[in-house]
This record gives C-alpha cells, sequence and structure tokens, in this order.
C-alpha cells in the first residue's frame, strides 16, 4: 500500500514546521495536540483543514515505558512548548488533544491528562497512540505499530476499527542502552550516533537484537490474526532497516512512511476537535 501524495506532503509539512511557521490570516482556527513521550514532547498546531503551522519540540526523560515518571518536569516541558507556540502564532492555545500508548490503565492516562491540565490545556480527547497514527495513514484492514522511546505498542484495524491493541517495554531507549554498552557512551550521546547518517550502518548492526525483540512482539500479538500489512511510526521506528526486520518475523508486507516520528503527532492535532482563534 502507498500512502496518498497528500499524506507525504503533510508528513513533510509537518517535520518542516519545527524549524518553519505557516502564516495564517487572522480568524483561522488552529487545533493543537500534545504527544508526550519517553524521548520527547512534540507539540502541532494545525489549521482546520490539518494543514501544519507550527510545531514545537524538546528532547526529555520525564517518562519510562510510556508511563510519566517527573510529573513537574513533564508540566514544564508543555507549558513551555505551548507558550512557544502561542509566541510563533499569536494566539491563545488553551485546548489540546493527546495520546497514550494502547492499552494504558485509567490512573496513567489520568496523569498524562493531568500534566497536560497543569499546563494550562483543557483535554479535549485521550487517544492510544496507534489509533492516532492511523488517523494520517488510513488504514482499513491492517495494523498500525508505534515504535516509541519506551514501548511498542500496536493495533489491528479490520474495516477501520480497532479489534485489538498491545503495547510493551522495548523502544528507542532500549537501543540506547546498547549503544552505550558497545561504545562506551553517555545515555545522551547514544541518542546522538543512533540520529547520526554517517554512522547509520554501524548502529542498525548493534542495535539489531533491540529491533529483533521488537519484531517478536509484534508477531507474537498478531499471531492467529489476518493481518495483510503493517505500518510502523515513531521515532525509533526511523532505525534503517526495520521494516525488513519486522516483516521477516511476521511474514506479510510491512511499510514505513517518510518521518515516521511525526506520524502520531500529527494524528494527535487531527482529533483535537479545538477550534483555538487566533486573536
Amino acid at each position: 500500500m502507498m500512502l496518498d501524495h497528500a499524506t507525504i506532503t503533510r508528513l513533510g509539512q509537518t517535520m518542516a514546521a519545527l524549524r518553519r511557521t505557516t502564516s495564517v490570516p487572522n480568524g483561522t482556527p488552529i487545533k493543537c495536540g500534545v504527544d508526550l513521550g519517553t524521548a520527547s514532547i512534540v507539540e502541532v498546531a494545525l489549521t482546520e483543514d490539518d494543514q501544519p503551522v507550527a510545531v514545537e519540540m524538546a528532547p526529555c526523560q520525564v517518562a519510562r515505558d510510556g508511563l510519566v515518571v517527573d510529573y513537574f518536569g513533564a508540566i514544564q516541558i508543555v507549558k513551555q512548548l505551548t507558550e512557544q507556540l502561542r509566541r510563533r502564532l499569536g494566539t491563545t492555545i488553551d485546548r489540546a488533544a493527546i495520546a497514550v500508548p494502547p492499552g494504558t490503565g485509567e490512573r496513567d492516562a489520568a496523569t498524562h491528562r493531568h500534566v497536560a491540565e497543569a499546563a494550562g490545556l483543557e483535554v479535549t480527547v485521550v487517544l492510544d497512540e496507534p489509533t492516532a497514527a492511523n488517523s494520517v495513514l488510513g488504514i482499513v484492514e491492517g495494523a498500525v505499530v508505534d515504535i516509541g522511546g519506551g514501548t511498542t505498542g500496536l493495533s489491528v484495524f479490520e474495516d477501520s476499527r480497532v479489534v485489538c491493541t498491545a503495547d510493551e517495554p522495548t523502544g528507542g531507549t532500549h537501543m540506547n542502552l546498547v549503544l552505550m554498552g558497545r561504545f562506551g557512551l553517555s545515555f545522551d550521546e547514544a541518542e546522538k550516533v543512533k540520529l547520526d547518517p554517517a554512522r547509520r550502518d554501524e548502529v542498525t548492526s548493534a542495535v539489531r537484537p533491540v529491533a529483533e525483540k521488537m519484531a517478536a512482539i509484534v508477531a507474537r500479538h498478531l499471531a492467529g490474526r489476518n493481518v495483510g500489512q503493517v505500518w510502523l511510526v515513531g521515532g525509533a521506528a526511523g532505525l534503517e532497516g526495520i521494516e525488513t526486520i519486522v516483516a521477516d518475523r511476521v511474514g506479510v508486507p510491512v511499510w514505513k512512511p517518510p518521518d515516521p516520528m511525526m506520524v502520531t503527532p500529527l494524528g494527535i492535532a487531527m482529533n483535537a476537535g479545538n477550534h483555538t482563534r487566533r486573536s
């Protein structure tokens, strides 16, 4: 399955919106989504017709395995990113959608909500991350796997409806731990090496056991289900060749969109339904 041109363009625009603000007329409704992840927090601002206008992102270590462990740190980062969006767009952003890993319990989901609320945002909807991603991908039959910093989560779709969700610890943070041990790096140094195109082959070889574990998680949860395609999203899905590793294990076509890190944050914002108007 190929993504349509409009979706590919929108993903590219979302990535570009980290650096460039799209000017919109006064009174244009703005939607906002907050992706509170293990390795970073991303806030995406869209027009009502889902065109990206500004994105803010900050690396962080306020969550572990998809759960918030530094509550006050998370609040401060969300406050900061929201204020940066407000300044860039000249608007009062006071509502947002959020997402949590699939299968997150009510108490932990409430913690994500409380972080956004304490940062001054009214939460309009709480999604699971793969379902948010599928708002971008539009999968009718298949599975969406969100490989984040701390967990590998998936949702299975039949006739565009979620019929199964799962989430297990293992993500980009675990890749960093392998790189730290292999090359004697700090965590932050390992993150830089992981993202360095010049060391792509070296990194892929080193972290392949982690990618194999992710593939095993996906295969285990898809066993016995008639799933004809799998899509990989999330920051750790950016690993070169991970789609081949997963495909070899699950035995069905596995696809990865361009800029996979931005798929879930974009999908969260698309579901926001909050029409904050520029002043």
